[in-house]
């Protein structure tokens, strides 16, 4: 087949680089998004590129150089502490690390700033897609394309997925519940001091499946995430709709 039509749904990292690396190669490719516009939502916190698969990628993308400008020094640094507080492993960021971190947002701009004018369609929402061979798919707004070519990019609830397989998604018995501290080392500088320059991984070695995380990220805010091993139903009963009532029945937990 010449010039095949290449579609990724989905303008996540996976798909966006994938769409830079056949850009390189000069082979067009269109990337269909259910969100409106980059700025739709946050897209999470920091992201650690190994060098045995995502640098890689990035290198085949042609983009190390531009990657480099967006890693967080000091980023690299880890400190693992048991519930008292003692810790258990420090080691610093000297530099020689082979994960650095990115802000996700700082990746995924990097990633559209390297792609032609127009090779991302926001807010093209997938109903539905059929076909074998070719591929038609049907948009939320009733539009629809045809493609010789098809990737789903598109997450865990993938419409391009059940192409290939029945499987769906299960809860694996763990959830995390993500929260941030503003301005930390100001407002909050004795935890500021205790996370450090990276990252800390609190475990409570007398109950399973229960760890904190904490990390510093590019604004001075701290990310912090509390996994806990319970039933789904269980987060269910958390109020997350009142901040007060959801940080007392955590705490419970902690």
């Amino acid at each position: 087949m010449t010039n095949p039509s290449v579609t990724i749904v989905g303008a996540g990292l996976g798909g966006l680089v994938l769409a830079r690396v056949l850009h390189v190669h000069g082979i067009p490719s269109t990337v269909y998004e259910a969100e409106r516009s980059p700025a739709d939502r946050a897209q999470g916190g920091l992201l650690d590129i190994h060098e045995y698969n995502g640098q890689p990628a990035l290198a085949a993308a042609g983009l190390t150089a531009q990657f480099r400008r967006i890693v967080l020094p000091g980023r690299e640094s880890y400190r693992v502490v048991d519930r008292d507080g003692t810790v258990l492993f420090d080691r610093p960021d000297d530099g020689s690390g082979d994960s650095p971190e990115v802000p996700r947002a700082a990746l995924r701009r990097m990633l559209l700033d390297s792609l032609p004018p127009g090779a991302v369609r926001w807010g093209h929402k997938l109903a539905s897609v059929r076909g074998r061979g070719s591929y038609e798919l049907t948009f939320a707004d009733g539009t629809s394309v045809v493609t010789d070519a098809l990737v789903g990019a598109d997450g865990a609830w993938s419409r391009v997925r059940p192409l290939l397989t029945d499987a769906t998604p299960a809860y694996g018995g763990t959830a995390a519940i993500e929260t941030f501290l503003f301005d930390a080392d100001r407002r909050h500088p004795a935890t500021a001091r205790v996370v450090g320059g990276g990252s800390l991984f609190a475990f409570d070695t007398r109950a399973s499946g229960k760890l904190f995380l904490g990390h510093r990220e590019a604004d001075g805010n701290l990310h912090a995430y509390l996994w806990l091993s319970r039933p789904l139903a269980w987060f269910t009963t958390v109020d997350f709709d009142s901040p007060a009532a959801a940080t007392a029945r955590i705490a419970r937990e902690v």
